[in-house]
C-alpha cells in the first residue's frame, strides 16, 4: 500500500532557488514537486515555512558529549548514543558521519586511549537494531602523532560503514599547534600540567610526529581507498600542506586555519569545510581564520555543526544572509556535503531523492525545526 505525504504551502528550499509550493513522498522517495498554492486534504500545512533537504552531518564530536557528560565520567555508551542521536533528530540532522579518533598514546599515562573501534561496533549494532531515527555513518580522524595508528585502521573493513577517513597531526609546532603558546594554554588547562612537564611534552611528542609522520599518513590514505571512503585533510596552515595532501587523494579540507590554505584548496578543487560555530560566534575560538570571511571570499563549501548540532541550520541561514542567497546557504549543509561524500541519493529535493526532509520555522537567523522526515518517515 502506497503511503503518501504531502507538505503544502510551504517555502521550498531547492537547489539553486526557493518556491512556494508542495512536496509529495512515497515510499521513501520524493514523489512531486510542485508550485501550487492548494492544500490538499490530508496535506499538512507549513504555512509558510521553509521546507528544505535533510541536514548532513560530515563532522560532529557531539557523541563524546553524551559519552563524557562530566570529566572523568563514563556514561553507558548505548543509552548515549541514543541520546546524541535523538538531538540530532530535533535539530534537522538526518545523516551523520560520527567522529572517532584513530591512533592512540599507550605509553603515557595523559595518553588517548582505543576507543574507535569498539564504539562503532555500538553504533553499527544499534543503527542494526532500528533504535536510531537518523542515519549514521562512521568518520575515522587519524592522529598520525601517535603510536598505534596503522593497527588501529586494520581493525575496520568495507562493511563497517566508513564513509570519510580525515588525516589530524596534534603534533606540537605543526597545523593546529602551531602556536606553542596557544597549545600551552590548552594542555595547562585540560591537564594542569606544571612548566616542566609542558615541555616534555612537546619534546615527547615532536619526536614522535616526527619519526610516524610519513608512514601514517600514507597508512590512512590507503586505508581510505581499502573502506571506499573520502579522504579528507585536516587544520592545513599552508599551501604546502594542502598541496601535500591533495598528492595524497584528499578532497576535503576541514577546518583550514588560514586564507591562504583555503584559497589553495579551491585551486586544487578540494572541499573546504568551516564550523559553524566559528561563523555564529564571529571568529574561531583558536585563532584561527574566521569562517565569515572565507564565505566573504566564496571560499567556504561545506558547514560543520562541530560541537554543536544546532549550529549547522543557524550557520548555513546565516551564509545565506551573507551571499544574499538562502538557496546557496543552505547547499553547504546539504547538497555540497553530500556531494563530497558521494551520496548521490540525498542533499536536494527533487523527484526520486530520499524523502529526508527538513520543516523548519525562521526567525531572524535562527530556526525551530517544526518536522523531522528519515526515508518519508516522521522522526521528529
Amino acid at each position: 500500500m502506497t503511503e503518501t505525504t504531502i507538505l503544502a504551502n510551504a517555502t521550498l528550499v531547492l537547489s539553486e532557488r526557493t518556491q512556494h509550493g508542495a512536496i509529495h513522498f512515497e515510499n521513501g522517495v520524493i514523489s512531486r514537486i510542485d508550485d501550487s498554492s492548494a492544500i490538499p486534504a490530508g496535506a499538512i500545512d507549513c504555512e509558510g515555512d521553509l521546507v528544505m533537504p535533510g541536514l548532513i552531518e560530515l563532522h560532529t564530536d557531539n557523541l563524546e558529549r553524551h559519552i563524557q557528560p562530566r570529566p572523568g565520567v563514563d556514561w553507558p555508551h548505548t543509552p548515549a548514543i541514543i541520546a546524541h542521536d535523538a538531538e540530532l533528530a530535533s535539530v534537522g540532522i538526518t545523516t551523520v558521519f560520527d567522529a572517532l579518533r584513530v591512533g592512540s598514546l599507550v605509553s603515557r599515562e595523559r595518553g588517548a586511549r582505543e576507543y574507535a573501534r569498539e564504539m562503532a561496533d555500538e553504533i553499527l549494532a544499534a543503527r542494526k537494531a532500528g533504535v536510531l531515527r537518523v542515519n549514521h555513518l562512521i568518520h575515522l580522524r587519524a592522529e598520525v602523532c601517535s603510536e598505534t595508528l596503522t593497527a588501529e585502521l586494520e581493525k575496520f573493513g568495507p562493511e563497517d560503514s566508513v564513509g570519510i577517513v580525515s588525516l589530524m597531526d596534534h603534533t606540537p609546532g605543526q597545523r593546529q599547534f602551531a602556536d606553542l603558546a596557544q597549545l600551552r594554554r590548552y594542555m595547562r588547562g585540560k591537564y594542569g600540567l606544571t612548566e616542566e612537564e609542558f615541555l616534555a611534552h612537546v619534546d615527547i611528542q615532536t619526536a614522535l610526529g616526527n619519526r610516524v609522520r610519513g608512514a601514517h599518513e600514507q597508512a590512512a590514505a590507503a586505508a581510505a581507498q581499502h573502506l571506499g571512503a573520502t579522504l579528507a585533510s585536516h587544520d592545513d596552515t599552508t599551501a604546502d600542506h594542502v598541496a601535500e595532501f591533495a598528492a595524497h587523494g584528499a578532497t576535503i579540507a576541514e577546518f583550514p586555519t588560514t586564507t591562504v590554505a583555503a584559497r589553495t584548496c579551491a585551486e586544487h578543487g578540494i572541499a573546504v569545510m568551516m564550523g559553524a560555530p566559528n561563523l555564529i560566534r564571529g571568529g574561531s575560538h583558536s585563532g584561527n581564520v574566521a569562517a565569515r570571511d572565507l564565505a566573504n571570499d566564496n571560499l567556504l563549501t561545506i558547514l560543520s555543526s562541530d560541537y554543536v548540532p544546532s549550529s549547522l541550520l543557524s550557520g548555513a541561514l546565516i551564509l545565506g544572509e551573507i551571499w544574499g542567497d538562502l538557496a546557496r546557504g543552505i547547499s553547504t549543509v546539504t547538497r555540497t556535503p553530500a556531494e563530497a561524500t558521494g551520496l548521490t541519493d540525498r542533499g536536494r529535493l527533487e523527484i526520486g531523492a530520499r524523502a529526508d526532509v527538513v520543516r523548519v520555522h525562521r526567525f531572524g537567523n535562527s530556526g525551530a525545526v517544526r518536522g523531522t522526515w528519515v526515508g518519508g518517515q516522521r522522526i521528529a
